[in-house]
This record gives C-alpha cells, sequence and structure tokens, in this order.
C-alpha cells in the first residue's frame, strides 16, 4: 500500500514519517511532495491508496487538491492536516469525500487510529470493488454468449436478452468489425460502458469471432452513438446497420442480413486504414493464415478481417509468398500432415479431419499428387527409415 505526505513544510512531513506505525498498517511505500503541484505529478505515476495533505501551502492549496481528486474520481482515502480549527475546511473535506480531518500538533494515537481506520475502509472498499468488478464480468459474458447463441441460431431466451437493454419499441442493430490483429474488446466495453450510462442500449463481444461486435440500441438513437465512436475510437471499423426490429426473437434472421451485407463489402468505414503500412497489412494476413489454415479460410474472410478487396488480398498475398492462398494453405496443411503421420498413431481419417477435410479419399489422393505416395505409404516409409536408423 502506498501514502503520500503533501505538505509544505519539511519538519511535518518529518514528524509525521516518524509517528506513523506504517509497516503494523501494511504500508510499503511513503512519499513525500512540498506542494500540490508536485503532489499531483506522484499521484499520477504513483497511484498512492492514501494521501495526508496540509490544508495551506502555497501555489495548489489542499483544499484545491481535494477539489481535484474529487473531479477525477480518486477513490483512495484523503485525510486534511491543519492548524486551523475551522468549519468551513471541515465542510469542504466532507463535500469532496475525505477520509478524516486531523489537527496540528498531531499526537501519535490520534495519528495512528485514524491511519487504521483509514486502512481498514480502503480495504473493505477495495474488496467490494473487486466483488463488483466480478460480477459485472460474469454479467457481461452471459451477455455475450446469450446474444451469440441467438446470432448462430441457437436456442435463446428473448425474455432474458430484454433484461439487458433498455425498453424500447423496436431496437435497431449495427454490426461493427474490427480490423484482426487489433484487441477489440477494451473498445468494446468502452462502448458497452457509455451506452449503459446514456441507456441507449448495449454491445456485445460475439463469441464466435473475436473481431466483431452486435450492438443493439433504442430506436433511433443510432447517429449520435456513431458520433460518439467516431470520436473515441482511435482505430479503423466497419459498420453495418440493419432495419429496425420490433421483436429480439427476429434478432437470428437480422443477423444474418448483416453479416451477409459485411460479406459483400457493404458497409461503412470510421478511422480508415491510410495510414497503417500495406506491407505491415499483408504480413498480417500471412501470419493470420499460417495460424488458422486448418479453418475455412477465404479470400472473402481475410477482406472482411483485414479491410482489404479480395482482389487486392489475392495478389499481393501471391508477390509476398509466391503462390496462391489455396496452394499455401494446402502446403501447411500438407507438411502438418506430415508431422502427425511420423509423430502420431492418428487414423488417416482422423489427421484429415483435423486439418479440414471432410473427404478422406480427396486428401489421400492431394497428399499424393504433392508428396509423391500415399499417407499410409509415407508413414510406413518414414517408419522404417527410423528403423533403419537405429
Amino acid at each position: 500500500m502506498k501514502v503520500l505526505i503533501v505538505d509544505d513544510e519539511f519538519n511535518v512531513r518529518d514528524v509525521i514519517r516518524q509517528l506513523g506505525q506504517w509497516e503494523k498498517y501494511g504500508i510499503t511505500d511513503l512519499f513525500e511532495a512540498c506542494n500540490g503541484e508536485e503532489a499531483k505529478r506522484i499521484i499520477m505515476k504513483e497511484n498512492p491508496e492514501m494521501i495526508l495533505t496540509d490544508v495551506k501551502m502555497p501555489g495548489i492549496s489542499g483544499l484545491e487538491l481535494i477539489e481535484w481528486l474529487d473531479s477525477i474520481s480518486y477513490n483512495g482515502k484523503v485525510i486534511l492536516i491543519t492548524g486551523f480549527d475551522d468549519y468551513s475546511y471541515m465542510r469542504k473535506a466532507i463535500q469532496c469525500g475525505s477520509f478524516d480531518y486531523l489537527l496540528k500538533p498531531i499526537e501519535a494515537d490520534a495519528f495512528n487510529h485514524t491511519l487504521a481506520d483509514a486502512v481498514r475502509s480502503w480495504e473493505k472498499e477495495e474488496e467490494d470493488r473487486h466483488y463488483k468488478e466480478s460480477y459485472e464480468d460474469v454479467k457481461r459474458l452471459r451477455m455475450n454468449q446469450v446474444v451469440t447463441a441467438a446470432c448462430v441460431g441457437e436456442l435463446f431466451n428473448s425474455n432474458e436478452l430484454v433484461s439487458y437493454l433498455p425498453p424500447s419499441e423496436k431496437y435497431d442493430l449495427t454490426l461493427i468489425s474490427f480490423y484482426q490483429m487489433h484487441h477489440a474488446y477494451p473498445y468494446i466495453q468502452l462502448l458497452d460502458d457509455e451506452l449503459i450510462i446514456q441507456k441507449l442500449g448495449n454491445a456485445f463481444a460475439l463469441q464466435t469471432d473475436h473481431s466483431l461486435c452486435l450492438v443493439i440500441t433504442k430506436h433511433g438513437k443510432w447517429l449520435e452513438i456513431e458520433e460518439w465512436i467516431s470520436q473515441q475510437f482511435d482505430i479503423p471499423v466497419r459498420l453495418v446497420n440493419g432495419d429496425p426490429i420490433s421483436s429480439l426473437t427476429e434478432l437470428p434472421i437480422a443477423f444474418q442480413s448483416l453479416q451477409k451485407a459485411l460479406e459483400e463489402q457493404t458497409f461503412r468505414s470510421i478511422n480508415r486504414l491510410n495510414d497503417l503500412d500495406e506491407a505491415r497489412r499483408i504480413k498480417d494476413i500471412v501470419s493470420y493464415v499460417e495460424k488458422y489454415y486448418m479453418d475455412e479460410l477465404s479470400l472473402e474472410k481475410l477482406s472482411n478481417r483485414f479491410f482489404l478487396s479480395r482482389e487486392h488480398i489475392s495478389r499481393k498475398f501471391k508477390q509476398e509468398t509466391g503462390m496462391p492462398l489455396s496452394k499455401y494453405m494446402m502446403n501447411l496443411r500438407i507438411n502438418q500432415a506430415k508431422c502427425w503421420l511420423i509423430e502420431t498413431e492418428e487414423s488417416i481419417f482422423s489427421i484429415s479431419t483435423m486439418l479440414g477435410y471432410q473427404d478422406e479419399k480427396y486428401f489421400s489422393k492431394l497428399f499424393k499428387k504433392v508428396v509423391g505416395m500415399t499417407p499410409f505409404e509415407y508413414r510406413n516409409s518414414e517408419k522404417k527409415l527410423q528403423i533403419g536408423s537405429r
């Protein structure tokens, strides 16, 4: 736990430092500031859990300091220390949420009693904050799961979904697509928090695709939300708006329409990717393919994830790798198949399925075309080589 002592007199700071039973109350770091300006810098850098401040100081006073702390929603404990028994000081301290008010000269027992109370209060509030944050995380995950289930056509409880949204006769749906290599979740959470505060709707992170976010808002409010996004988001996004729905039971069909529009490149952009180096983007695509080559990848899917046209990706991918996307993926799959054939006892059918080939015969034919022998022959030949080398 960190504590900051703010007083323009060195001897006062020294007395406080000597009086406090810091170790007893779990305080590991003591910082000092001789004025309000220095205190601000330390607070922003170190974020102390407790601040002990004088009232009258040159420059920024203690009262101005606690007003500033109140304005930034500081959640630590503030104790005012002063030689003036003035009710106006006490009143201001209370208004700004200060924990206590001590008079100089400071007595050891009174000071440590206040210190102990402040530590206990902070620990209790911190425990409550963690519990609340944990609860909010669980609730947010549940919301995302319910909406994702609806979007993929699974059974969902529309009444439960209604409980996550403000009352409205109709709802507007917007699908937001994030550039694949960006971390979308902090932005989705930021938007979600704003929508909840304004009581306009909710933003849901889809569990099946972390680059997509479905926003459900009260009908007719989207323009002001989009304006907020354009001001707050510093990364590029693509937006697809759908027709309003009067019942959340319509969500599965409405989402399919949004997804189709995105695939057909019917979107609007916020913060275009002009400033992102194209060579870097192509390398991102190659890295993505090398990670997800066993999935069903297509130029269309890559286009939506990396904000480039299919034709452009096709041309640049071949320039970067020396081969078309389909051939590059095939080579990755065949090389992985070789490893599994040598290192595991998985069946040929199992290996072909894991690689994304549902037809074992097609996989074997493809493997032979590339390697010159069937998967079965390749496995046996490698085993013979291993035995011969012993």
